[in-house]
């Protein structure tokens, strides 16, 4: 008999009107965009061409009537691992990308499953409507203080953290199920969002890790049935108890081997390259080289008058060869065109677009040799738009980012103004691990912070020792103990 999970939740029972508000739900997402159950969908494999060199395919889900995929038979393959995920920002593609790459140094196939992309079906309906209403928030917390203060921080932070939350999203998550039911049962699955996590608990998949992204607790990330891992010791503590996720009442603790602390999700590329990456960092430090500085700016672009200030800043640096800027937009054509109107020094920079080759080759020789000026990047394949900061970031001395999955990786960073309150946790994660700042919350002390990295080799100096520190203690090395915890046991 399928298990109800809305009704409790790791033995805490929900309130008759709490699974009352779940059904409302369900029954609204289902009257909005239809029951797919009936429907008969194939699964269909196609390569990324971006992802080649690590070996990583993607899956389709279509109408067995009017294909236009290649069906695929992962039964056939005992090496297949699937990554399940979700297009949401940046953030939990790229963490994907970590578990596919963890996956085929271990020896296995990676397969990408992205639930947004099915959009025949009911779950990828409720997916897209919901990211859209997601990415506008985003941009709404950073234009207008009173909205963030008020709706968006609480929400992030305390709103997703109810264990309420959790019980109407597992039964959203049911809606999601269909996609999930194609696949092997058996078959090793990570889901780097806990939609895909609980869409294939309810598809009765075996195999499920459930790999949580944020080091903040909060039980909209719980996906029972799955066995979860999170990426720091404190994180463990909070879900294991479901800290404050019903108020003050003491909640039943999640279930023995329910979950795992497994470290950082870091790509093997940069895992592999850590220890040459840092000492070419020190090398570039010690003879007071030209510092590579590289921006991300967000898929929704919501912070854009924040990083305007701060390249404004460092214009007079690159004039004089004591730094180099990569800036990476992304997807996000709109947001690289009105970064070169707001700032007219862009004109002259080096742009990087549509031009995946290209990127890797610079990438490549960022690695080798000297770089000098700006080099403005933009790529329409959200695979490239994603990949291109993982490249960038090997050659990088400084990433400037929002403390979100970028918080965990093992480059020196100044963490700018969250978007969310939950990020706010990835910063003190990364400055108690002594790889990044504390967070900056306005443009002044990011500015001032921004002067201490660029202007001096200290702390610059102390990240990159904390980053080799952290290594050799298996911080960085949780992708790969995600896949092991979904490859173990399986006949």
């Amino acid at each position: 008999m399928k298990k109800e999970r809305s009704t409790q939740i790791f033995g805490n029972e929900m309130t008759p009107a709490v699974i009352a508000k779940a059904e409302k739900t369900k029954r609204k997402f289902l009257k909005e965009f239809g029951d797919d159950s009936g429907t008969e969908f194939i699964v269909t494999g196609s390569d990324i061409p971006e992802l080649d060199r690590m070996g990583v395919r993607n899956l389709g889900v279509e109408r067995a009537s009017g294909r236009d995929g290649t069906p695929v038979n992962l039964e056939s393959d005992p090496k297949a691992v699937v990554i399940g995920n979700i297009r949401m920002g940046f953030g939990h593609y790229r963490i994907s990308i970590a578990m596919a790459s963890a996956a085929r140094s271990l020896g296995y196939h990676p397969w990408l499953f992205d639930l947004h992309s099915f959009k025949e079906t009911t779950g990828g309906k409720i997916i897209a409507k919901q990211n859209s209403l997601y990415s506008l928030g985003s941009r709404l917390s950073q234009q207008y203080a009173l909205f963030n203060k008020l709706y968006w921080e609480p929400l992030n932070s305390e709103g997703f953290r109810k264990l309420s939350y959790n019980a109407v999203d597992q039964k959203t998550a049911e809606l999601m199920a269909t996609p999930c039911a194609l696949l092997p049962r058996d078959i090793p699955y990570v889901a780097t969002h806990v939609w895909p996590s609980q869409a294939a608990i309810h598809a009765g998949m075996t195999h499920v890790v459930n790999a949580i992204p944020d080091n903040w607790p909060m039980a909209l990330h719980l996906s029972e049935g799955a066995i979860h891992t999170v990426q720091t010791p404190s994180s463990w503590f909070g879900y294991k108890t479901l800290n404050g996720m019903c108020a003050d009442r003491i909640l039943k603790p999640m279930d023995d081997g329910s979950l795992v602390y497994t470290g950082h999700y870091i790509d093997h590329e940069l895992v592999s390259n850590l220890e040459q990456d840092t000492a070419a960092r020190i090398a570039r430090l010690s003879s007071n080289s030209t510092k590579r500085v590289l921006l991300t700016v967000g898929g929704a672009g919501a912070q854009k008058e924040l990083f305007a200030a701060l390249i404004n800043s460092m214009l007079p640096l690159v004039e004089k060869n004591k730094v180099a800027l990569f800036i990476n937009v992304g997807d996000h054509q709109s947001v690289f065109e009105s970064l070169k109107n707001e700032i007219p020094a862009l004109s002259r920079a080096n742009v990087h677009a549509n031009d995946w080759d290209e990127t890797v080759s610079f990438a490549d020789q960022a690695l080798r040799g000297d770089v000098q000026g700006i080099h403005l990047f933009w790529n329409k394949s959200i695979f490239s738009a994603v990949y291109a900061t993982n490249l960038l970031m090997r050659a990088s001395d400084l990433l400037i980012t929002k403390p979100s999955e970028l918080a965990f990786y093992p480059v020196p960073k100044l963490h700018i103004k969250r978007i969310g309150g939950h990020e706010a946790w990835g910063a003190i994660r990364s400055a108690e691990v002594g790889d990044g700042t504390i967070e900056c919350p306005s443009t002044p002390q990011a500015l001032n912070m921004l002067d201490l990295l660029l202007n001096g080799t200290e702390a610059l100096t102390l990240m990159n020792e904390s980053i080799l520190t952290a290594a050799k203690s298996g911080i960085y090395s949780g992708a790969y103990r995600a896949v092991e915890l979904a490859v173990a046991g399986r006949a």
